[in-house]
């Protein structure tokens, strides 16, 4: 052991390193900070996970599951400081103990009634943290929706905060990228909040053609040169075609989310992007949209960083799902996916795996049935659930 007396002792664990798994195991935390870990019986004193998993905890690079605790029926809104922190006990009991919250940065009048209303959840977001409300490390990811006409004034409203990490470029106008097919996008909107008529998207469909023609070039130029000013990280979504390859190497892309084609996935792993695909794709099988399934990306080594999306307890499961899936990705490389390079891909040099002076932010996972369960976790050394 060092000189620094630890707080916490971990013992008979596997505990999961960035490149191999040790399987009977401990560690130790002091002054938030992983002091030290070793093979086999754990030094006096220790806690018995019981040969449970300890892993980093988890790093969410995009969710906006926040929305759905804000807004959790038609019109109907919570208090947002409550909202955050309900959302923000579910990822600490999903294993998530860094994350960055999607807020959408646009106004649509007549689409989601959460749109335009990323002022209001960041500043919850800010007044929970400053009253230690929280158990997960929050920070904001702005997802910018290009051609709508205020996104770059409402950016530039936000774009200051010195929690803004990550910034997406998006563009769900009807009939390219996710929703190439417009039957999809139609469906997808009958499905929410009691649906929209086909007259009311006819409408909503030719707005958004005239707001891509009117806006998008010169708020693309717009947004990624904000980005590149606050030296913020960005992020492509849902690249489909070559051109979408091109334009994301050409605004300095880091990492480009839920590529939507086995063309788009390999020009972007060509160029050294980090490609990010959905958890709940992992666990269901496949996309809910259609598109590429993200085992299939694995397996090809095509595949860097899982998210939650929709689901926070999906991530965990990925992550746990991948090794079964795809032989080739032992249980390490599977967790590095959901802890180490998303840390990475938004300068989160501190956290992400289990390495002498890393902050001390891990989980307890039990198995059962294939399905994990976090029994414990702790940010910076203490123990938050």
């Amino acid at each position: 052991m060092t000189s620094t007396k630890p707080e916490t002792i971990l013992g008979n664990a596997r505990i999961v390193l960035a490149d191999r798994v040790i399987e009977q195991g401990w560690v130790a935390l002091a002054d938030g900070r992983i002091a030290e870990f070793g093979e086999g019986k754990a030094p006096a004193g220790s806690e018995d996970a019981g040969g449970d998993l300890i892993m980093p905890g988890l790093i969410e690079l995009h969710t906006d599951h926040l929305e759905a605790h804000y807004v959790p029926r038609p019109k109907v809104f919570w208090n947002p400081i409550a909202s955050v922190i309900s959302y923000d006990g579910q990822l600490a009991t999903a294993g998530i103990t860094t994350v960055l919250d999607s807020l959408r940065v646009w106004r649509e009048d007549g689409a989601e009634e959460v749109d335009g209303r990323a002022g209001i959840l960041a500043a919850a977001i800010s007044a929970a943290r400053e009253e230690d409300l929280l158990r997960a490390d929050h920070f904001l990811h702005l997802r910018c929706e290009i051609p709508m006409p205020s996104v770059v004034e409402e950016a530039k409203e936000l774009i200051g905060r010195p929690d803004v990490r990550l910034m997406s470029l998006m563009d769900h106008t009807p009939g390219q990228r996710q929703f190439r097919d417009e039957v999809k996008l139609r469906d997808y909107y009958r499905g929410k909040g009691g649906g929209m008529t086909d007259a009311q998207l006819d409408e909503l469909f030719e707005r958004r053609f005239a707001y891509q023609k009117t806006y998008a070039a010169d708020n693309m130029r717009a947004i990624v040169a904000l980005a590149h000013e606050y030296n913020i990280p960005l992020a492509s979504h849902d690249d489909t075609t070559d051109e979408n390859v091109v334009d994301a190497v050409r605004d300095r892309v880091a990492v480009a989310e839920f590529p939507t084609t086995m063309e788009a996935a390999r020009g972007l792993h060509g160029a050294g992007i980090d490609i990010l695909m959905g958890a709940p794709n992992v666990v269901r099988g496949g996309s809910h949209s259609g598109n590429i399934a993200a085992v299939t990306l694995a397996r090809e080594g095509l595949l860097d960083i899982l998210s939650s999306d929709y689901i926070p307890s999906s991530l965990l499961m990925a992550a746990l799902q991948l090794p079964r899936e795809v032989p080739a990705i032992d249980l390490a490389a599977a967790v590095r996916t959901v802890t180490k390079t998303p840390a990475e891909a938004v300068g989160l040099a501190d956290r992400g795996e289990i390495a002498i002076g890393k902050r001390a932010d891990l989980i307890r996972v039990h198995v059962a049935r294939d399905l994990p369960v976090v029994r414990s976790v702790w940010r910076e050394g203490q123990r938050v659930a």
